[in-house]
């Protein structure tokens, strides 16, 4: 009997995930190898709000009270709708002093701190609402804010399951073309990775013109959000009978 040893690489998703580097397997006889992709698409769970705190003042006190005032304005919006305050993460406060760069002995002229705020939220239906609070009280500048998915493990499943699939089917069709019949699964690799989309509300602008150009609906009011894709790719041997 003739020894029969194939390789197919299929790629489902075109444009999702980077070319794949198949791993060294030996050829052996009478044996398949078949690669390829699969995905799950699984609605988020978590919404994830960042922007940056930030005030300049003449003195480096009152910049870090200016900064400080509007730390303490984000924990009252928080407590408002709800929400602990302890959930949000707030970064080390950064002083920078300010110069006249235009006079020869680059005179002092203010100071600015600056911070960055993390928020995560399960509650989708809290979002707007604290959206609309930051534009109203002018708090924070270069806001975004972005969808994840936290609890990964069982949408890996459901893309490695799809994968594996697509690469029975084409063991199988393989098989059948050589007029043989596929036999066990003899090795097997797997990856997964998942796509990040991160959707800017209105990108590098302050909440002050935000609130100046806001319509009575709020940002993310009335919409679904994207759900999150979760990749795999199969490498897999079989044995032909």
């Amino acid at each position: 009997m003739k020894t029969l040893f194939v390789g197919i690489s299929m790629l489902f998703l075109a444009g999702i995930c980077a070319a794949q580097e198949h791993p060294s397997v030996m050829a052996q006889p009478n044996t398949v190898y078949v690669s390829a992709d699969g995905k799950f698409d699984a609605s988020p769970d978590t919404a994830q709000l960042q922007f940056d705190i930030s005030a300049q003042e003449d003195t480096a006190k009152a910049a870090y009270e200016h900064a400080s005032r509007d730390a303490e304005q984000f924990r009252q919006v928080l407590r408002a709708n709800g929400i602990d305050p302890k959930i949000a993460e707030i970064g080390f406060y950064a002083l920078q002093p300010i110069y006249d760069w235009k006079n020869p002995k680059r005179k002092l002229t203010a100071y600015r701190v600056a911070t960055n705020v993390s928020l995560k939220l399960k509650d989708f239906s809290k979002i707007a609402p604290i959206l609309q609070q930051l534009a109203d009280d002018s708090i924070g500048e270069n806001q975004s804010m972005s969808y994840t998915l936290e609890n990964i493990d069982a949408a890996k499943v459901k893309a490695v399951e799809d994968a594996y699939r697509h690469v029975r089917l084409n063991a199988d069709a393989v098989a059948r073309a050589g007029n043989r019949v596929l036999g066990e699964i003899s090795y097997a690799s797997v990856d997964t990775y998942e796509q990040a989309r991160t959707m800017p509300l209105i990108a590098r602008m302050p909440a002050a013109m935000m609130h100046a150009q806001a319509q009575p609906a709020a940002p993310t009011e009335e919409f679904t959000p994207q759900n999150v894709t979760v990749a795999a790719h199969v490498n897999a041997l079989f044995n032909l009978k």
